[in-house]
């Protein structure tokens, strides 16, 4: 299911994507979703997005044939927030940031969020990129826990 947004954005006429595990547009959007997650080659992209388990959905940001933002995410069932939409990803073209990509995006995920009866929206952010939490407190989310993994 694919359905095409357009927004506007600070500098750019912005379309919102789905994009489906075929969908052509990925040779556009990889190298943007590569910017921030490096190890990330078009086979493990396929094997993610081929994964029986529920998987992340994609929404990207185009302007024309151009992708200038990628966002991975995820509706979950759990116990703390019953339904909650979890964003896997974020990430702009280095060259579109601080254009209004990225809240086009969280925009368009949070009313999705609410559209499908969401009570958070959430996402995890290393700890090291001080950018992004700008970016995350000044559209209003809140630092709410620690996230605490162990490498397998």
């Amino acid at each position: 299911m694919t359905s095409d947004t357009t927004v506007p954005a600070a500098t750019a006429r912005l379309t919102l994507v789905d994009l489906g595990a075929d969908d052509r547009r990925w040779d556009a959007a990889l190298p943007v979703l590569q910017s921030l997650r490096p190890h990330l080659t078009a086979d493990l992209l396929r094997q993610v997005l081929a994964d029986d388990v529920p998987g992340p959905r994609f929404l990207a940001a185009f302007d024309g044939d151009t992708c200038l933002g990628v966002a991975g995410w995820r509706v979950l069932a759990n116990t703390s927030a019953v339904r909650k939409l979890h964003v896997d990803d974020l990430v702009t073209a280095p060259e579109a940031r601080s254009r209004g990509v990225g809240a086009a995006l969280l925009a368009e995920l949070e009313r999705r969020a609410r559209d499908v009866g969401c009570s958070a929206l959430d996402l995890d952010s290393g700890v090291q990129r001080f950018d992004a939490h700008r970016f995350y407190l000044r559209e209003r989310l809140s630092i709410v826990g620690h996230h605490f993994a162990k490498a397998l």
